[in-house]
């Protein structure tokens, strides 16, 4: 719980695939009100920033699954590799 909102700010922020909900007393640590709550859904399915928002998670999301296709996405080979020190390892 104490990463929560250094988590909220990345997602909103640095990678910007969220909308930051407005807290009762206006802290970071504060409680979202059912009003606030409302309106960023509201503003998530139907307006333009969500739309924003949308399109990069989307965009994420196809970056992911580039990364993980068998024998050629970046992942896929990665743990390949680390499977392939682990086994030399074990051999040794």
């Amino acid at each position: 719980m104490a990463e929560q909102p250094l988590n909220a700010r990345m997602v909103v922020e640095e990678i910007k695939v969220g909308l930051r909900v407005e807290t009762f007393d206006g802290s970071v640590r504060g409680f979202v009100t059912r009003d606030g709550l409302a309106k960023m859904v509201k503003e998530l399915m139907e307006g333009e920033r969500g739309k924003k928002v949308r399109k990069r998670a989307k965009e994420y999301g196809e970056m992911a699954e580039k990364a993980m296709e068998e024998g050629t996405g970046s992942s896929w080979r990665n743990l390949n590799s680390l499977m392939g020190e682990i086994c030399k390892r074990k051999e040794a």
